[in-house]
Formats: C-alpha cells, structure tokens, sequence
C-alpha cells in the first residue's frame, strides 16, 4: 500500500484523528457563537472524533489484540448508528450529515473488501484492490473532515442525489398516468 510505505500507519491515523478533534473543536465554536445550534452538526463532529480517536493505530498499544480491517468495518458501522440517533434526537442535518453517511458507508465497504481480501481468502499478494483501499479511505476520511468545517456540498453530492431522486419521481409519475 503506496501510501503507508510512505508515511506509515502511525502518521495518517493520527492526521485524520487530529482532523476529526479540530472540526470538532471548530463545531463547538461554531455552536457557542450561536450560528448552528439546531442541528446535527455538532454532534455528529463529537460522534466522528469519538469514533477515529478510538479506532486510531495509536492507541492499539491499549488492545490485547491487533486491530484489522473487520474491526474498522464495525467502527464505522457503530459510528454510522450513533450519527442516526443523532439524526432522531435533533431531526434536522446538515450537508456534512450526508458526506459523513456517504464515506462512511464508502469506508464500510472497503474495509469490508480489504478484509474478504487478506484474512478470508489469505492473499499476501499486491494487487490494485490494495491501492484503491489506501487512497479511497485515506480521501474519503479527509472529504469528512473538510465537510465538517466547510459544512457545505463541496463535491456536488447532494445536488447529484436530488437530481437523481427527482429523476426517477419524473418517472414515477408517468407510470401513474
């Protein structure tokens, strides 16, 4: 994996951790000069810093056992039913509610990959899978942490899934007819 031969495990867990408690620390911010107070924003900041400090390599000295793809896979699937109950308590998101739900499920999906890959079928052999799962995690974490401060639809996502919904309520509708 290109890019933790180059900066190793250690410096881009702990960058994205240190990214999620600075949104976090931004999002309080934000909160006590009363600019987004009733919404997920917050809390889903808290949620996410939460998740990557305690999933982070750093703090793998603290577990008996060594952390693998699975383990990650089930951080993000934790994190994804605690940022719902955020959604339940407060009802109204943001556009960074959508990226975080996105690129987790993203993240979910490459873990998942990564796993099947290396502890099911026992392969060791370099393959694309494995760049793809470096890079595609790796941007995905830093698309979230920019979602969180910027709060806004910075790659289009949102638009694109409005135009895909009313696309197929376009369709909807004229087989009702």
């Amino acid at each position: 994996m290109f890019l933790t031969e180059q900066f190793g495990f250690f410096s881009l867990s702990a960058l994205s951790a240190w990214g999620f408690l600075m949104a976090f620390f931004f999002n309080i911010f934000i909160y006590l000069i009363d600019i987004k107070r009733r919404t997920t924003l917050l809390l889903s900041s808290f949620v996410l810093m939460v998740s990557y400090m305690a999933g982070d390599h750093f703090f793998t000295w603290l577990s008996s056992t060594a952390s693998t793809y699975l383990h990650w896979s089930l951080y993000d699937l934790a994190t994804l039913f605690c940022l719902g109950i955020c959604y339940l308590i407060m009802k109204k998101t943001t556009p960074s509610f959508f990226y975080l739900v996105f690129g987790l499920l993203v993240n979910i999906f490459l873990h998942t990959a990564l796993y099947l890959d290396i502890q099911v079928n026992n392969n060791s052999t370099y393959w694309f899978l494995w760049d793809i799962y470096s890079f595609g995690v790796n941007i995905v974490d830093f698309t979230m942490i920019v979602a969180l401060i910027v709060d806004r639809d910075i790659l289009g996502l949102i638009k694109l899934k409005n135009g895909i919904k009313a696309l197929f309520k376009g369709q909807q509708q004229k087989h009702l007819v």
